[in-house]
């Protein structure tokens, strides 16, 4: 039954320097693309701030909060922290959220 199924929400706000918009953007598509292939992902979004330039959104989906945190120490985490470090204006804010109302389609 699709109610018992956990659903663990990783999410990360980043902050672009100015005039690094497009590179920062560029770094977090890929990271999105590839981490949709991990198997315990169900599904990745990055979104740009309609209102703050420079500000993205990566909103990620997994099977469980260990998998999740499993996710933040592999090669492909620790790659696209390296890319992105020198486009960003400060330390993203990274949460791991427990869900009240997420939900996905099956």
């Amino acid at each position: 039954m699709a109610s018992d199924l956990e659903v663990a929400v990783l999410m990360a706000v980043f902050r672009a320097r100015p005039d690094r918009e497009a590179e920062l953007a560029a770094v977090l598509a890929r990271y999105v693309v590839l981490t949709r292939r991990a198997p315990s992902c169900r599904n990745v979004d990055l979104l740009a701030s309609a209102t703050e330039s420079g500000r993205f959104l990566v909103i990620e989906k997994w099977d469980s909060a260990d998998n999740a945190r499993a996710h933040l120490d592999t090669e492909l985490m620790t790659d696209m922290a390296e890319a992105a470090v020198p486009l960003l204006a400060g330390k993203p804010e990274i949460d791991l959220l427990d869900t009240i109302s997420a939900h996905d389609l099956m």
